[in-house]
């Protein structure tokens, strides 16, 4: 009987210490650290992503949904904190109960969406069952505040000012808008001891004397003409080089600073001098990621990653002089650069770096864009890159043809072999009536009217349309139509739409 009797003693304690490896393993399967969590986060985004606005150009509209959502879910508040000139309101939405507070604001210029993205994913990701224990330590540390679209009127027609004209950054002092209002007053309502300022940057800024475009940059503003740097600052200083190295992982090199002048009708500078912490972050460019998704995903892993060392104070012993090795923006990129062509002008022949743009024009609706191209530099470009770059040494540029043939609609085009005709050096197709409301080409192929004739030799300048032939040994191996560039013998490139010369 003694011996049943330890047997069974023996399996209830053999089951019990199996149940608790069992639930150690399942909290520290949902515990990470620093180090770690950024992977977490990367490789489990799409599941959190918002998948309603995968688009850039996002309205005020699209937003109020998942902002209404967290009305009613507990933990969160929603606050509506004012309303912008054309009256579509602006809110506040809040969760944690920490002492730390954080703010986060984005698209303070209407046109740079980035970030306000990424701001709904970070609250799906919240309000998920998943990353208990971290979640844990975020929101008993911290109270998270987001205002996400600061600027509804010029998103909606996407473009960087506000009705009243005004560039709300720059409206820290004067607060002549309301938008500037509202943000000062939900600031100095916080007293947030960390702020996020979102923003988008020309995705034509790269990495200081390197070819790699600068995805993401950072600064820390100064609060002074002499750029000093106390705690408040010295603190923004940490998390930016805590962010960096996150970045650094996904996009090695790809990490721009900001010149820290002081600009005092600057919110940020301002907001650093107010005594929040203040964070700008830029979204810039990344190749062949048109509408910032990759990107988006960077804001979300890195912003998250940084709210969590700041809820456990990680940051602290961060070293300040790592800020400083962050490289500096620069402004030297290209979407298409090609170097050393041979040009023909007036009998002489020359050698020509050319820099192109693919300069987006949106459609009436501000809901999507197409692409009207311009040589903005041309010359010894030796000092520039390029997101495409093409040596084109023992290459001729040479005008385009007209199609011999007169096309009557666009499904007339979809018909058309376009290597065939790209080998031919054919760049422009005639129209007998051009629709009204056709605004490009869908195929590499300008369309234009039957009164269009073929220019006769190129005449490059800055502020041209780029579409030209590039010719070694009297054959046609490449075409640039509105700035792409296409293999002649194949068609293959990387292609957006041709224009319509009406």
């Amino acid at each position: 009987m003694k011996i049943i009797i330890t047997l069974l003693a023996l399996v209830l304690f053999s089951t019990a210490s199996c149940q608790q490896v069992s639930a150690e393993n399942k909290v520290e399967s949902n515990t990470h650290t620093d180090n770690d969590i950024t992977s977490a986060l990367y490789d489990s985004y799409s599941k959190y992503q918002e998948k309603t606005i995968k688009k850039r150009r996002i309205k005020h509209n699209q937003i109020q949904p998942l902002i209404n959502k967290y009305k009613s879910k507990k933990g969160y508040t929603v606050k509506k904190v004012g309303s912008s000139i054309e009256g579509k309101s602006i809110s506040l939405i809040s969760v944690g109960t920490g002492p730390t507070s954080v703010f986060l604001w984005s698209q303070m210029h209407g046109d740079e969406p980035t970030a306000t993205q990424a701001i709904f994913d970070i609250l799906n990701f919240l309000d998920s069952d998943d990353f208990v224990a971290e979640k844990k330590e975020i929101l008993s540390n911290l109270t998270i505040h987001f205002l996400p679209m600061l600027n509804p009127d010029g998103a909606e027609i996407f473009t960087r000012r506000n009705a009243l004209g005004i560039d709300i950054n720059r409206d820290a002092l004067a607060l002549q808008s309301p938008e500037g209002q509202i943000l000062k007053k939900v600031r100095d309502s916080l007293d947030a001891d960390f702020g996020f300022n979102l923003h988008d940057q020309s995705t034509y800024y790269n990495a200081e004397r390197t070819e790699k475009p600068a995805t993401i940059s950072y600064l820390a503003p100064a609060y002074n003409y002499e750029k000093d740097i106390n705690d408040v600052r010295g603190n923004a200083m940490k998390i930016i080089v805590f962010m960096n190295k996150i970045i650094q992982k996904y996009a090695p090199g790809q990490v721009g600073r900001y010149n820290d002048d002081f600009e005092p009708r600057a919110f940020g500078d301002n907001i650093q001098k107010w005594g929040t912490s203040a964070i700008l972050i830029e979204s810039g460019g990344f190749s062949n990621d048109p509408e910032k998704q990759e990107i988006r995903k960077l804001n979300y892993v890195s912003i998250l990653s940084a709210i969590y060392t700041i809820s456990k104070g990680n940051y602290a012993n961060i070293p300040l002089e790592d800020y400083e090795k962050i490289p500096e923006n620069d402004r030297k990129l290209f979407d298409l650069k090609i170097t050393n062509a041979n040009y023909d002008l007036l009998g002489k022949q020359y050698k020509l770096d050319i820099g192109i743009h693919q300069i987006e024009v949106d459609n009436k609706e501000h809901s999507n864009f197409w692409y009207h191209s311009r040589v903005v530099d041309q010359g010894d470009l030796s000092t520039f890159y390029g997101y495409e770059t093409f040596d084109a040494t023992g290459y001729t540029i040479n005008p385009g043809k007209v199609y011999t043939k007169v096309l009557n609609s666009t499904m007339e085009l979809s018909k058309l072999d376009i290597p065939d005709l790209l080998k031919q050096g054919v760049l422009y197709v005639p129209f007998a009536a051009i629709p009204s409301t056709l605004t490009t080409s869908p195929v590499p192929l300008n369309i234009v009217s039957t009164k269009f004739k073929a220019p006769s030799s190129i005449r490059l300048n800055v502020g041209v349309n780029p579409s030209f032939l590039l010719v070694k040994n009297g054959v046609i191996e490449y075409a640039v139509v509105n700035g792409f560039l296409l293999n002649a013998k194949t068609g293959e490139g990387i292609f957006k739409n041709a224009m319509v010369i009406k």
